[in-house]
């Protein structure tokens, strides 16, 4: 039996309440496969105009379900029909028995909703090295209804998380309002390199793939790829954007991703993905403490996301927040061996907004209650100016991250127990 865990204290009070979304039907399943009492596959089927973007993990152990996924967008254009989900096995380093699991499912899907099989993208996330049983989820997906709501499909894809995570927001294109919503799941094994674990956003309305390619590209770079709990990339990595079509747009088609008329899209699109990644580090694995570490002066903007992923990442500054021991050397350290550039004798440090260096040396009268104060808290807010460059040209970057305790280890220690 997989063990409850508790709900994250970092958790929203409520989740959201996304209303339907045109052209889509979602079934929530329970295959019984891993998990016993509660729904663990889910099937999402799309409507004949809906368009598709992915990205997925870099990593060079990928899944059976992402290289499958990756050559049906590539065979699609774009144009799919459906995306089916399971939680409890990865289906990663399974060799040809998995790729044939995930073809099985994928062609299960197909049946039941009837189109080719290469029309469905599919996506598995838990255990590493045990091939998928296919006969428990094809008995799932015959029992599909398309009765599901969100918060049914974002529980549906939970592993070791503690709370489903999901998001609604909303646009516009002139007069006519667009509905964006998303869900996700991740916890642990989050260190994207990509988008994130498993994630999933849905709009009505209608835009061409090479857009939202584009739009997908751009608000992954400052949300899921901002967000870190244990420094590790998952085989499983997998983020979609969909467009059903099922709202025209009125007036010319956006054909380009610098149209004008998308500017609502954009910062809504971004407003609910950053959401959603906040949303699992907040959920991190054992987490008392949720970290929003900001880089500044950088040489560019990747610069100063890999330092802020180095301090994020660093077992000695999340042990220190989950302690709230106020080791401010400890920021210097991983700032150091972030192998990008930064000059020592002009950077600064600010914890919970209190300055606690400046120019290469702890401020004068600096007194560490303050900071301490701060610590003990929740939410821990860290600024690091590292001198390269100042003003427009100067990289910047903002990341979210867990610290890491006692409970990281428990979880992990027994995962497959």
């Amino acid at each position: 039996m997989v063990k409850k865990l508790p709900v994250s204290p970092l958790a929203p009070k409520k989740p959201a309440k996304p209303k339907p979304l045109a052209g889509t039907r979602l079934s929530a399943l329970a295959s019984g496969a891993r998990y016993k009492g509660r729904d663990d596959v889910l099937l999402v089927e799309l409507n004949k105009a809906a368009r598709i973007a992915g990205v997925f993990t870099r990593s060079k152990m990928p899944s059976a379900a992402v290289d499958l996924s990756r050559a049906h967008l590539a065979a699609t254009k774009g144009r799919v029909r459906a995306i089916l989900v399971n939680a409890g096995n990865a289906n990663a380093f399974t060799g040809a028995a998995g790729a044939k699991a995930a073809a099985l499912t994928a062609q299960a899907a197909a049946q039941k909703i009837g189109c080719e099989p290469h029309d469905v993208l599919v996506a598995s996330t838990g255990v590493i090295g045990e091939v998928l049983e296919i006969a428990p989820i094809r008995r799932a997906i015959e029992k599909a209804d398309g009765k599901a709501d969100w918060l049914d499909a974002a529980r549906a894809i939970m592993t070791t998380d503690t709370f489903p995570k999901l998001a609604s927001a909303s646009a516009k294109f002139g007069n006519q309002a667009v509905t964006l919503t998303g869900i996700v799941k991740g916890s642990g094994m989050i260190a994207p390199d990509m988008a994130t674990m498993l994630a999933f956003v849905f709009t009505d309305a209608a835009l061409p793939v090479g857009v939202l390619k584009k739009l997908l590209s751009a608000a992954n770079a400052e949300s899921f790829n901002c967000v870190t709990v244990d420094g590790d990339t998952s085989t499983s990595d997998t983020c979609l954007l969909v467009a059903t079509g099922a709202k025209r747009m009125s007036g010319a088609k956006i054909k380009s991703v610098d149209d004008k008329r998308l500017a609502s899209f954009k910062k809504a699109l971004l407003g609910l993905m950053q959401n959603l990644a906040q949303q699992v580090a907040r959920d991190g694995e054992g987490i008392t403490k949720l970290m929003t570490i900001e880089v500044s002066g950088a040489e560019n903007n990747a610069a100063a996301r890999q330092i802020a992923l180095a301090i994020g990442n660093s077992p000695l500054v999340k042990t220190a927040i989950a302690g709230a021991d106020a080791n401010w050397g400890r920021i210097v350290m991983a700032v150091g061996k972030s192998g990008e550039k930064a000059v020592r004798d002009k950077l600064a440090i600010s914890i919970g907004g209190v300055k606690v260096a400046r120019n290469g040396k702890v401020v004068p009268g600096y007194k560490e209650a303050s900071v301490v104060r701060h610590m003990k808290g929740n939410e821990i807010f860290i600024a690091v100016n590292v001198g390269m460059k100042s003003g427009k040209d100067a990289g910047q970057a903002r990341i979210w991250a867990s610290d890491l305790t006692h409970g990281y280890i428990s979880i992990n220690a027994d995962y497959r127990s």
